[in-house]
């Protein structure tokens, strides 16, 4: 029981991604209790299966958590979950950053902008270009996570300097910045990407 309450917060936000990612979704911890907890999602469950496994992350004083467990019973938008085998804490700061290197395109004002990017995090990107890139602007893009999927932001630099061969580019400019999302999907799909990848990535 001190355990559980450790680990999760009564009245948290909570992301459950079940096997099929594409019905991942959020909620909030209503109940803890020895054998487990209550989660009341934000909308009707779909993909969710008694026994099956799925995917948590959820946010304590230690930081970002992660673990793996099933629900034991779905009556309606309300999941009782089994206790987690184990956990993990993926960050203390508030997004995971991982290295990402991608060509794409971003559009301002009806101008297109080649960039590469370097690294991503729910929070924002560090990217590449040859592109004069006016910071007091935004630039809506497009982030290929895979071969099916992908996530709409808006990209809002921070901070812009010459490459002087820095990661090892030898020209044009290296810009920092933050995103700003349409709608919380999106925001929600980045941050579980990152935080997987970042598993992934510590496990090879």
């Amino acid at each position: 029981m001190s355990f559980m309450r450790e680990l999760i917060e009564k009245d948290a936000k909570i992301t459950v991604v079940p096997h099929d990612f594409k019905n991942a979704t959020k909620g909030k911890i209503t109940d803890i209790y020895p054998e487990g907890f209550t989660v009341e999602l934000e909308y009707d469950p779909k993909g969710f299966l008694i026994n099956n496994y799925c995917e948590f992350y959820t946010q304590n004083k230690y930081g970002t958590v992660f673990f793996t467990s099933f629900p034991k019973a779905i009556e309606g938008r309300t999941l009782k979950i089994s206790n987690p085998a184990k956990h993990k804490f993926l960050q203390r700061r508030q997004y995971r950053r991982i290295k990402f290197i991608n060509d794409i395109v971003m559009k301002s004002g009806g101008k297109d902008y080649k960039i590469t990017t370097l690294d991503i995090s729910a929070g924002g990107m560090k990217l590449k270009t040859d592109a004069n890139i006016d910071i007091e602007k935004t630039y809506s893009l497009t982030l290929p996570l895979s071969a099916e999927q992908s996530v709409d932001t808006v990209f809002a630099p921070i901070r812009i300097e010459k490459a002087g061969g820095q990661l090892g580019i030898a020209a044009g400019y290296v810009l920092s910045g933050q995103f700003t999302f349409k709608n919380d999907h999106d925001k929600m799909v980045l941050t579980q990407y990152c935080a997987k990848r970042s598993i992934e990535i510590r496990n090879k």
